[in-house]
């Protein structure tokens, strides 16, 4: 409980005070218009990026689907990019930086091996196939991500359960 507090006051308190200080700090270096261009020409070109870099991880996630492999990665790293656009909306020079940042794909790579690290044993693959007319099943399973490309999301296993129509 105390971790989660800390995080809401570093969200709601902390970060938008680092943010002032830095937009003071520039705009008094280059004064109020430059400033606010910066932080839109940021904001615009993060969106961009967003945009780019989103349809590159869409393409290799399908990709993956398409040989049967689980897209561990692009789902994390689609959850990043995700972080970074929000993180470009809020106006401000550090919030755009991590942004920017988690959109350079090395560096979405570190944070990502980071995560998959941390929530290893957390990770939860929900997969769902249908095995013939009228009987479809569903199953979840926790994987090791490092060796799920040889994982099909139709593959039935002992302890699956069937389901028939009405059911679904």
């Amino acid at each position: 409980m105390h971790v989660m507090a800390g995080l809401l006051l570093l969200l709601f308190v902390l970060i938008p005070i680092v943010e002032l200080f830095v937009m003071m700090q520039v705009g008094g270096w280059l004064g109020a218009g430059p400033t606010i261009g910066l932080l839109v020409l940021f904001s615009v070109a993060g969106v961009w990026l967003v945009k780019f870099e989103g349809l590159g991880v869409w393409s290799r996630f399908r990709g993956q689907l398409e040989r049967g492999s689980m897209p561990t990665h692009e789902i994390v790293d689609g959850f990043l990019i995700l972080v970074a656009g929000a993180l470009l909306v809020v106006p401000g020079f550090v919030t755009d930086f991590v942004g920017l940042l988690l959109l350079v794909p090395p560096a979405r790579v570190l944070v990502r091996n980071l995560i998959v690290r941390r929530y290893r044993s957390r990770l939860t693959v929900a997969s769902v196939g249908y095995g013939g007319p009228g009987v479809s099943f569903r199953s979840t399973r926790v994987y090791d991500v490092e060796n799920v490309g040889d994982v099909t999301p139709a593959e039935w296993r002992e302890g699956d359960t069937p389901r028939g129509e009405l059911e679904q």
